[in-house]
């Protein structure tokens, strides 16, 4: 069954068309949605059966993927990450949200969630109410990674029509957002001291 095409509007997602989305992820689904930078492929943090299919989708063994959450605040984020320091606390308070991803040390939470031994995880709050509005009445964060589109020249795949055609038959839900950016998040490795930019992306960060 072709996935379904939903609407929604940055300044106000419907909490209808939102609620009917998250039914979708709590039963397993896969997703893609808009962020601040690229648009990005999920699904419930909590659903094995659901972290397999986004596995099988992206075409990589659940062990083997590189584990970004969203999340809906910085409250979230002492759930799945260990030995938060005060200079990287700053650092994520100053720059969030926004279109980076920093990378921390992994909690005893982080491998259980994809029965592998992950050391590290990727922390994103996007500046855009769509996935904030999702994982806020989801209740928890959304496993995220980017979808990548085969074409060498744009990198990241923009309109939400294209990108439906291309997943419709692959994921449950493509949410249509308007058109993405073709530039990711910038990624900081903050298990480092002091943190260091392992990705020149869309976000300039703010030492």
């Amino acid at each position: 069954m072709a996935a379904e095409f939903i609407k929604l509007f940055e300044e106000n997602p419907d909490p209808r068309k939102i609620q009917q989305i998250v039914d979708i992820l709590k039963d397993g689904g896969v997703i893609i949605y808009p962020t601040d930078t690229i648009y990005g492929l999920g699904c419930d943090l909590t659903n094995r059966k659901a972290i397999d299919k986004l596995c099988w989708v992206k075409g990589i063994k659940p062990g083997k993927i590189n584990l970004s959450f969203i999340c809906e605040d910085m409250s979230h984020i002492s759930d799945y990450v260990k030995n938060l320091s005060t200079p990287t606390f700053k650092l994520m308070k100053k720059n969030l949200p926004g279109p980076f991803t920093f990378i921390l040390p992994a909690n005893s939470n982080v491998p259980k969630i994809v029965n592998a031994n992950k050391k590290t995880v990727g922390i994103r709050i996007p500046n855009n109410n769509i996935p904030i509005a999702l994982v806020k009445a989801l209740g928890n964060p959304l496993i995220t990674t980017s979808i990548k589109d085969d074409d060498d020249i744009v990198e990241y795949p923009t309109d939400p029509e294209e990108i439906y055609e291309s997943f419709k038959n692959l994921v449950d839900v493509v949410i249509d957002g308007g058109y993405g950016n073709n530039n990711p998040s910038t990624v900081i490795d903050c298990t480092k001291e002091p943190a260091e930019i392992v990705r020149e992306g869309l976000g300039e960060i703010i030492l």
